[in-house]
């Protein structure tokens, strides 16, 4: 059963527009931690072709994360009161990710075809008929995004769907409130000299003009390529086809001048590289506190990565806050933390032999 899209009018506040911009850089940090878990997974020096591919992967995400952070503060949202250092905003993996029909979770795992198939599943748009943003949750206990106002049985077909009602719902606001909707102050915002070198650009959010851009940006990046092409909106490769270098071992060419120039879907004519699945190390998969005895080195080394972790989250959050100055150091700080996850993953599990430690990035004691 699903909803017609000319019915589904779940923005109609303010305050309902945040709490879905919160929604939203749930979803982008979301895929950050898989990303790392695999591209850390990878033993030092192998592999990297695919560990940069990965890398870049990850760094727009945080685009993405930041690109949301501007609009939300934009329209008045506040970091005063925790977002990205609230109890819930790191989801328990694995979980379901609202990315089309095929039903699939989305964990933290090791290197590893059938991981770069799921990463490829996460940044893969399926066209799907106009009419229907909303299906039967596959999972009402293991969903990422809650769809607030809404039959609570339904969740959003795909997370480009999901972004099209924030941006239905952020014009029929602008028509209600004109330029006050944009009441954030503008010093709040994180403007290109404060962004990580690299994963794209970043756009000042201070009206309507500027938010959309910002939210095509999310949109058309994470969702993957233009229909019949290998690029996105802004004619770089998309994220499902890098993902598909790795699986075909081989570099895709685009023509930025000339986009017809560029390589066919499936069919990279690039240079060619290799791929040693097993040069990875043998982690266990979604692991959390309890699989590490009390006392080990690696129940340890996982506490200090995960104390390592929320500061970062919490040194991004304060960037947020009004401190955009502090944004590029935090950024920076998500791959000073390789080290930090390799001793855990170049250790074997005491009593489960063959099995290494892996990181955590959301306590479990249970």
């Amino acid at each position: 059963m699903t909803i017609a899209a000319d019915s589904l009018k779940l923005i109609t506040t303010v305050e309902q527009l945040k709490y879905y911009l919160i929604q939203a850089m749930k979803i982008e940090h979301a895929t950050i931690p898989p990303y790392m878990t695999a591209l850390y997974s990878i033993k030092p020096g192998k592999n990297l072709e695919a560990f940069h591919i990965i890398r870049e992967v990850a760094v727009e995400e945080m685009l993405h994360l930041t690109l949301v952070a501007n609009v939300y503060n934009a329209v008045g949202g506040s970091f005063a009161s925790p977002v990205l250092t609230a109890p819930n905003f790191i989801p328990t993996y694995p979980s379901y990710l609202p990315t089309g029909s095929t039903d699939f979770k989305v964990g933290l795992t090791k290197f590893s075809k059938k991981t770069i198939e799921t990463f490829r599943k996460i940044e893969r748009s399926k066209d799907v008929e106009e009419g229907d943003p909303l299906v039967e949750s596959r999972s009402l206990q293991e969903y990422l995004l809650e769809v607030v106002g809404c039959d609570p049985t339904k969740t959003f077909y795909s997370i480009g769907l999901f972004y099209a009602e924030i941006i239905r719902g952020l014009n029929a606001l602008y028509k209600e409130k004109g330029p006050d909707l944009f009441c954030g102050d503008p010093r709040r915002q994180i403007t290109p000299e404060y962004y990580y070198n690299g994963g794209g650009d970043i756009i000042p959010v201070t009206d309507l003009r500027s938010a959309m851009r910002a939210l095509k940006v999310i949109q058309e990046q994470g969702e993957g390529s233009r229909s019949g092409t290998i690029y996105d909106a802004e004619r770089e490769l998309a994220h499902d086809y890098r993902f598909q270098q790795i699986l075909l071992e081989k570099y895709y060419v685009i023509d930025k001048d000339d986009p017809t120039k560029s390589d066919q879907p499936n069919e990279p004519t690039g240079k060619s590289f290799n791929v040693d699945w097993n040069e990875v190390y043998p982690i266990k998969d979604n692991a959390k506190l309890s699989d590490y005895p009390e006392g080990s080195e690696v129940r340890t080394a996982a506490l200090a990565f995960h104390s390592a972790y929320s500061e970062f989250l919490a040194k991004i959050e304060y960037a947020f806050d009004g401190h955009p100055e502090q944004l590029v150091p935090a950024v920076g700080g998500m791959f000073r933390l390789k080290e930090q996850a390799n001793s855990l993953m170049r250790n074997p599990i005491p009593g489960n032999p063959g099995v290494n430690a892996a990181p955590i990035f959301k306590l479990d004691k249970r």
